[in-house]
Parts: structure tokens; C-alpha cells; sequence
């Protein structure tokens, strides 16, 4: 694993990437057009304090990248990378969810999340090449 520091207001933060043999996923979430808020609220502002208490290894190893515009049939893909998995990490969005939130809060958060993708979200499990 090949680990590096940023700078980023005032403070260091460490994160990840893969090297030559690790594993790495690749998730596409096609989200609707009038849902995009809705979807980086979620992701930002949901589960992202949630993973930075609970899952710091898996968050610095999460990279989320945003559309610079949309598709042909109007949806926006974003892209997020866990670059490399964490063996053990918690990467369910609903398990994170419950560590934070009742089980009737979570079902509503889940919802919106589900409901912001205008397909069913792509994974891909890949892994690290030498180049």
C-alpha cells in the first residue's frame, strides 16, 4: 500500500493507494438529474462523519469523484474507488447507517440514497497493475 500525506486546511491527511497485486472496487452510481443534492448529501454529509468516526481506515482509502456534466440520457455518474479495500472494513452503507441511526432512521436515509439512482449501482472489483 502506498501511503501519502496532503495538506488541506492547516491539518495533514493520509490516504491510500492501491499498489501492484491489491484489491480495489469501482462503484458507478447513475443518478438522477433532479436527485444530484440528494445523492452528495448523502454521501458528504450522511455517511461520510459516520465512516470518519467509525471507519477511518476504509475513509482514507474512499475516494468519491464527481461528474463534470451529464450523460447522453441525462444522468450524472459518480465514481467512487476504494483504493485498496480494507479486508475487514465496513463498506455496507446500511451497517454504517446503524452505527449512527436508529434501524427506522437508516431505512429512510437508505431510501433517499436508493431512490437519488436512476439505475442500480455498478461495482467492479479490480486489481492493481505494476503500471
Amino acid at each position: 500500500m502506498n501511503k501519502q500525506t496532503k495538506k488541506e486546511e492547516g491539518k495533514q491527511q493520509e490516504w491510500f493507494r492501491a499498489v501492484e497485486g491489491e484489491k480495489m472496487v469501482v462503484l458507478l452510481n447513475h443518478v438522477k438529474p433532479d436527485r444530484r443534492k440528494e445523492f452528495e448529501h448523502f454521501m458528504h454529509g450522511i455517511i461520510t462523519p459516520i465512516a470518519k468516526r467509525s471507519e477511518p481506515d476504509v475513509l482514507n482509502r474512499t475516494r468519491i469523484l464527481h461528474p463534470t456534466g451529464p450523460n447522453e440520457d441525462g444522468t450524472y455518474t459518480y465514481i467512487i474507488l476504494w483504493d485498496p479495500v480494507v479486508p475487514d472494513g465496513e463498506y455496507n452503507l446500511y451497517n454504517l447507517l446503524l452505527l449512527a441511526h436508529s434501524p427506522e432512521e437508516s431505512d429512510d436515509l437508505i431510501k433517499l440514497f436508493s431512490e437519488s439512482l436512476a439505475s442500480d449501482q455498478l461495482g467492479y472489483e479490480v486489481i492493481q497493475t505494476a503500471w
